[in-house]
């Protein structure tokens, strides 16, 4: 396995984990009445949960050389693209802006890399040029 992809599933193993750390803190504050409504918190502390599950089991994947893991990789590299503009702009969040379209632009670029590219495709059986 390259260390491209090696490189890259660790990236998304570490959004996977901040994804788990905004999961606590959502359902912290729910606890402590920080938010307006109890579902606002709480459903978003879920849906935190479920993406970062599965961003989690992506970079994991990745890490132990499971093709699969590519696929979910990408697709959460691409749809944080969005959010890093958001960010970026609406938001007033330069620094948290800049860093998460770092990381997502840095995995996006290990996980297409040439060497990631070969190696996906040896699962196919095409041949390497």
């Amino acid at each position: 396995m390259p260390t491209t992809v090696r490189a890259a599933g660790a990236l998304v193993t570490l959004e996977g984990v901040v994804a788990a750390v905004v999961v606590v803190v959502l359902i912290v504050r729910g606890v402590a009445g920080h938010d307006q409504s109890a579902a606002s918190g709480y459903g978003t502390a879920a849906w935190f949960g479920i993406l970062g599950g599965a961003v989690s089991a992506a970079g994991v994947g990745l890490l132990l050389g499971k093709r699969w893991g590519r696929a979910i990789a990408v697709i959460a590299q691409l749809l944080l693209l969005p959010v890093t503009w958001s960010l970026l702009t609406d938001s007033h969040q330069p620094v948290y802006g800049a860093l998460l379209g770092t990381v997502a632009v840095v995995a996006l670029v290990l996980l297409f890399a040439p060497p990631s590219i070969r190696w996906l495709a040896q699962d196919y059986g095409a041949e390497p040029e």
